[in-house]
């Protein structure tokens, strides 16, 4: 182990600060290692859930509608760090594990929470303030969506009311999305699961 490098293995025990503070820097330049090797960003779309990922996994989509920074206690916090913690994380569990979005999502959360608190923001004060601009199915905001946004998520969830509003927006040649025939494909496929028939039949009774 060359000695000059961040942590050489005796420095753990020489330290004399709280390990909070430790993890803290550690979580950070793992955020820093993972802004490395993303693709991309996109802040051009409206994504349902407020983030979401390409087919690939090579382009984190964050809403066009979420305001880079949030003000606490004084200061502008940048909140596209946590959030693609968040969407990779979830993304290579689901790539590479199998993993269904639920389970994936829950230990992505808790990665994305824990990267807040190491920078001395309040969870809760974070969430509220996403909560806000969260775009769900009734949402008249969901006009600009991706061609490669990945549906799992909302396959998963049973979200079938948003994919069909999704679907029923890229159908409407009026609308921007409807030029975006591979996602209109996508939809349609998601849509005409097994799953997705009995849902649809209970919302029409519904309505």
């Amino acid at each position: 182990m060359p000695q000059d490098c961040c942590h050489p293995i005796a420095a753990h025990h020489k330290l004399r600060i709280p390990d909070t503070y430790v993890s803290s820097l550690m979580l950070d330049r793992a955020l820093d290692a993972i802004a490395r090797r993303v693709g991309s960003i996109d802040r051009e779309h409206d994504i349902p859930y407020l983030a979401g990922y390409s087919l690939d996994g090579k382009r984190i989509y964050i809403d066009r509608h979420l305001p880079p920074t949030f003000r606490y206690r004084g200061r502008d916090v940048a909140v596209d760090r946590y959030l693609l913690l968040h969407e990779e994380v979830e993304k290579t569990l689901i790539d590479q594990l199998d993993l269904h979005y639920q389970h994936a999502h829950q230990i992505a959360t808790r990665a994305e929470e824990a990267a807040v608190r190491a920078d001395a923001v309040s969870w809760r004060a974070y969430d509220r303030f996403m909560q806000q601009y969260v775009k769900t199915m009734g949402d008249e905001r969901l006009t600009k969506l991706p061609a490669d946004l990945d549906l799992k998520p909302y396959r998963d969830e049973h979200d079938y009311d948003l994919m069909r509003r999704m679907g029923a927006a890229a159908a409407d040649p009026s609308h921007p999305a409807h030029g975006d025939k591979p996602l209109r494909r996508r939809l349609d496929r998601a849509l005409a699961t097994r799953a997705a028939k009995p849902a649809a039949a209970q919302a029409r009774a519904g309505g």
